[in-house]
């Protein structure tokens, strides 16, 4: 079974990497989930639920519960010793949804602070594919420097920038769009937007 990291970090727009991971599971992929501590509280805001469990482990089964699937591993960004902190664990690559612009900048700079930025810092060095959705408007220059840095590293820079040709009905399709374009991105193939003909 194929296999991505998925982490989502403490920036507003929590709800495409939910839907990311709903589109993963979907398509028979195994999810390796990290999630950033502050992203926790904007997903309970932003959606409604609550993943935190007292433990590592009962979060992991909430989450579980939650996308009523087994095919997800959830670590805590504190846990340095997770399986995908290493090189040598195979994975078919990572997204970062939303990717703010601290978790952006540790990548950039090689930090791996925590297991998302490690995480992506191996995905780097395996030369395995690395998408990124940064969550910011407007973007400063150093923001912009460190995406410049990170494309001509061979990262994805995917902005969740929804396109409106669809003529979307409901905010799920503005989603779907850009979740759509996310899995684009990595060659993942889906079927849940129009595409224009």
């Amino acid at each position: 079974m194929k296999s991505y990291i998925v982490a989502i970090s403490g920036a507003s727009g929590s709800i495409y990497g939910v839907r990311l991971i709903e589109a993963l599971l979907e398509s028979g992929v195994f999810v390796h989930l990290c999630v950033s501590r502050t992203a926790f509280s904007i997903i309970k805001t932003e959606t409604g639920v609550n993943w935190v469990g007292r433990t590592e482990p009962d979060t992991g089964k909430k989450i579980q519960k939650y996308f009523a699937s087994k095919n997800i591993n959830y670590y805590s960004e504190h846990n340095l010793s997770a399986p995908v902190s290493s090189g040598s664990f195979i994975t078919e690559g990572m997204f970062v949804v939303p990717c703010s612009m601290k978790t952006l900048s540790g990548i950039a700079c090689g930090y791996a602070n925590n297991l998302v930025e490690r995480a992506a810092d191996v995905a780097l060095k395996e030369g395995r594919k690395l998408v990124l959705a940064p969550r910011e408007m407007p973007f400063s220059a150093i923001h912009l420097e460190n995406m410049l840095k990170l494309s001509r590293l061979g990262v994805t820079i995917a902005p969740p920038v929804p396109a409106f040709y669809q003529q979307p009905e409901t905010i799920s399709d503005i989603v779907d769009f850009v979740v759509g374009k996310l899995l684009d991105s990595a060659g993942i193939e889906h079927n849940i937007f129009k595409r224009w003909k």
